[in-house]
């Protein structure tokens, strides 16, 4: 896959350049900052994070307080609790949290049983020396530093979807190169085939029979809030939180908790977040188009900055 194919799975890219190029940078922070963005028209997620920005509170906190806000309102059913069910009908919760000052991380993958996924990661942030704790370890972690939990993450949506899935031979799902290929488990590996998703039809070729699967990503079927936010002092943090691909196999990680993946924060430099398909974006790293000196192009203007 090109480069540019992952435009095709990315659904926002925001890019903050440092502003802070005069001598008065008190006054240029006065006038610019605070400035909350997120993916998607998460307007309730917003306002929780201006809100607490704009009342002094830090980067991070308003980062926390608007990803946490998301979670509450289930937003889109791919953020929170009561959404996205895996093979096993269950929701798990990813999130991540990253300061642009002191470039410190906290997030949770995989985690069970603890719906509020991005307060988890800023425990994980303030009361570990560890970048990312994942499955049962995040959420005992969690509720040893007072989240509550172990609950139920699954909601009535979530159950009915799992099993009109069920029913439907659990199709679509993640599995390639396996039988049965097109019904439910337990799979074994078809070491006579090989299953390449993203095309249909099929092919052959010296190592048997190739078939290939549309991709399962759409919308309302994964999604990630990824939320960038400058304080009144002009430092940047970052925060993502998602339930995941739903029909996604037991214990796989997005890209939501992986730091480049689906943000990334630095205050020399500035704050990006992305959301599309993960499996994916965690192959091209969208960070990596975060530069720290030259032209840079929005969709009005192109701006130089150092």
């Amino acid at each position: 896959m090109a480069r540019s194919d992952l435009l095709i799975f990315v659904s926002t890219l925001l890019l903050f350049l440092p502003l802070l190029t005069v001598a008065d940078a008190e006054l240029v922070k006065s006038e610019k900052f605070p400035v909350v963005v997120s993916t998607w028209p998460f307007l309730e997620a917003v306002r929780a994070a201006w809100r607490a920005v704009d009342t002094g509170s830090s980067a991070v906190e308003a980062v926390v307080e608007g990803c946490s806000a998301c979670e509450e309102l289930r937003c889109d059913g791919t953020v929170g609790p009561g959404g996205s069910p895996n093979e096993n009908g269950e929701t798990m919760i990813d999130a991540l949290v990253m300061d642009g000052v002191t470039m410190e991380v906290g997030a949770v993958a995989a985690m069970r049983y603890v719906k509020d996924g991005i307060r988890a990661a800023h425990l994980v942030m303030k009361y570990s020396q560890h970048t990312l704790l994942a499955g049962e370890g995040a959420s005992a972690f969690a509720i040893s530093m007072g989240l509550p939990g172990p609950m139920n993450l699954s909601s009535p949506e979530s159950v009915k979807k799992w099993s009109d899935w069920k029913e439907n031979q659990c199709q679509p799902n993640f599995r390639k190169n396996v039988v049965p290929a097109n019904d439910c488990g337990p799979y074994k590996p078809n070491n006579g085939a090989i299953n390449v998703s993203g095309y249909k039809g099929t092919e052959s070729c010296e190592m048997g029979a190739i078939e290939y699967r549309p991709p399962l990503v759409g919308p309302h079927n994964h999604d990630t809030i990824s939320m960038a936010v400058i304080d009144k002092m002009g430092h940047i943090a970052v925060g993502t939180s998602t339930n995941g691909a739903t029909y996604k196999i037991p214990g796989r990680v997005g890209d939501g908790p992986i730091v480049g993946s689906s943000a990334y924060a630095d205050d020399e430099v500035g704050g990006c977040g992305a959301t599309g398909d993960g499996d994916t974006m965690m192959r091209f790293l969208p960070w990596f188009k975060l530069p720290s000196c030259g032209e840079h192009e929005t969709r009005n203007e192109t701006r130089r900055s150092c």
